[in-house]
């Protein structure tokens, strides 16, 4: 099941935070659908709001979808390419360009993982749609429900916390289940080193455009429902909330 920042409150396993009036802990993609979203730390954010129930018909998509621009997408056990003890990311948004520098030592599986989605075309055309001032920036739910699917189980492995959940590092999202990271992330705003103590390992920073990554629109908190973005995609996000900010294109440089 998909998790995303975000402790779980009664939304399919991923939602935790959201909707259960806790604004202090990311949470992400994992966990078996319809599972209780688990709670991570006491005081941490949901990643979403509580689930609702999707319209019966969801709006019409606009764009092309990334399961027909990306096809290697929908099959992530493909996708397990080693990355480079260090490499950079270019995220191209509506707001403008940062650069994530990932350091693989510091967390192992997450670097891997960040690679192989980059390199696939994963974050293409996908929004921040969980974004708290002063805590974080999430995304990684992919636009295209059939991409979505895919991925919803393809988890893995914990890492050991090396390095602190301070302003501009880049950590998985998680639900307090065990090895349940899957492809949602987050970009500290503030000293969230309370994170550490509960498995969020920070595998990268932002070394460029940290002003990019503050200025990502903040007006719908945690209202998107991850549930709906996960069945309906873009097609959801954009017709409920047209303002959130998106990565148009992200890519490994040097590449």
């Amino acid at each position: 099941m998909k998790v995303t920042l975000s402790f779980a409150c009664g939304l399919a396993g991923m939602v935790a935070l959201a909707g259960c009036g806790k604004t202090e802990e990311p949470t992400s993609i994992g966990g078996s659908p319809g599972s209780a979203a688990p709670a991570v730390a006491s005081a941490a954010p949901a990643a979403t709001p509580a689930a609702t129930s999707p319209p019966s018909a969801p709006p019409a998509s606009s764009g092309t979808l990334a399961s027909a621009l990306h096809p290697q997408l929908l099959d992530p056990s493909k996708l397990t390419a080693t990355a480079p003890a260090v490499f950079q990311a270019r995220f191209t948004t509506s707001k403008g360009d940062f650069v994530i520098e990932v350091h693989r030592d510091w967390s192992p599986n997450a670097a891997d993982r960040f690679y192989n989605l980059v390199k696939a075309g994963f974050f293409d055309d996908t929004r921040f749609f969980r974004v708290i001032d002063g805590f974080m920036a999430q995304f990684g739910i992919s636009g295209d429900p059939a991409v979505a699917s895919k991925w919803a189980n393809a988890n893995i492995p914990d890492d050991p916390v090396k390095q602190s959940n301070k302003p501009g590092f880049v950590t998985f999202a998680q639900t307090s289940a065990p090895n349940s990271r899957s492809t949602q992330l987050f970009i500290n705003y503030g000293d969230n080193s309370r994170l550490d103590a509960t498995r969020f390992a920070p595998f990268g920073q932002v070394v460029k455009g940290m002003d990019v990554v503050n200025a990502i629109y903040k007006g719908y908190g945690e209202s998107p429902n991850q549930g709906a973005i996960q069945s309906q995609g873009n097609a959801y996000l954009d017709a409920k909330f047209p303002k959130l900010d998106g990565v148009k294109h992200a890519q490994i440089l040097g590449k």
